[in-house]
């Protein structure tokens, strides 16, 4: 098994990892999470909550991992836009994810000192409380912006390469515009916010994600895609060091 096939393996293993992280953190905290909020709710659901934020994490790092173990093969193909892809899939939107989980496990801490203290049903803690979870939905609106531009990033250069089929890069490439266009309309609060019509437009990358996911798997990258790049890339040095004679 050469370089090429195990890089194609890990990648759809982490991006199963990262949608199952993903939709963990969202099914232990979704019901929890909402405004208004308590001490005591919070302290009651710690554990979830503290799941939640571990499963954000994990699905950041995993997903964080993708565009490392592409880039030395994006690259060959346009080394700009497979640079733009690590910064906003593999910096940015971990960063982000990173802020989520903390602003989590800050409510956590700030709910057990609440009720340590005594008064579970402190006005105060509500106003606390309302600043994280706006700290929360701030994060979210960014990710709306960083996830779907590195996605086309991506998208568009498995299209050029032709390291997946492009009926399979193809609609990722549309589905990434989709969650860019209904996210900026949740932001700009057109729609609300993780609404039914948002949750559903965003049902086709994910599922493109899960297929994509499959065919690295057990497909690997296209032989004769892998071959051009490394012309290409032999090409591009040669021409580079005769320009500096």
């Amino acid at each position: 098994m050469n370089a090429y096939r195990i890089t194609a393996i890990l990648v759809g293993v982490l991006y199963i990892i990262g949608t199952v992280s993903g939709i963990l953190s969202v099914v232990v905290t979704g019901a929890i999470l909402v405004a208004p909020i308590s001490p005591e709710q919070i302290s009651a659901n710690a554990n979830q909550i503290i799941l939640g934020a571990l499963s954000v994490l994990t699905m950041g790092l995993a997903l964080a991992m993708v565009p490392v173990l592409m880039y030395p093969i994006l690259k060959k193909y346009n080394q700009s836009m497979a640079m733009g892809y690590v910064v906003f899939r593999g910096a940015l939107e971990t960063v982000v994810y990173m802020a989520m989980a903390i602003s989590w496990l800050s409510l956590v801490k700030l709910s057990e000192s609440y009720v340590q203290a005594g008064a579970p049903t402190v006005p105060g803690f509500e106003s606390l409380g309302a600043l994280v979870l706006d700290g929360h939905d701030a994060t979210r609106s960014v990710l709306e912006i960083v996830f779907p531009l590195g996605a086309l990033m991506f998208y568009a250069m498995l299209y050029q390469s032709k390291l997946i089929p492009r009926w399979l890069s193809g609609w990722g490439f549309l589905a990434a515009i989709v969650w860019l266009v209904v996210g900026l309309m949740a932001t700009f609060q057109f729609i609300a916010p993780l609404s039914t019509l948002q949750l559903s437009l965003s049902i086709p990358i994910g599922v493109q994600e899960m297929v994509m996911a499959v065919w690295f798997i057990v497909k690997g990258f296209n032989a004769d895609a892998i071959a051009s790049g490394s012309a290409q890339s032999d090409v591009a040095k040669f021409q580079l060091a005769h320009s500096k004679a």
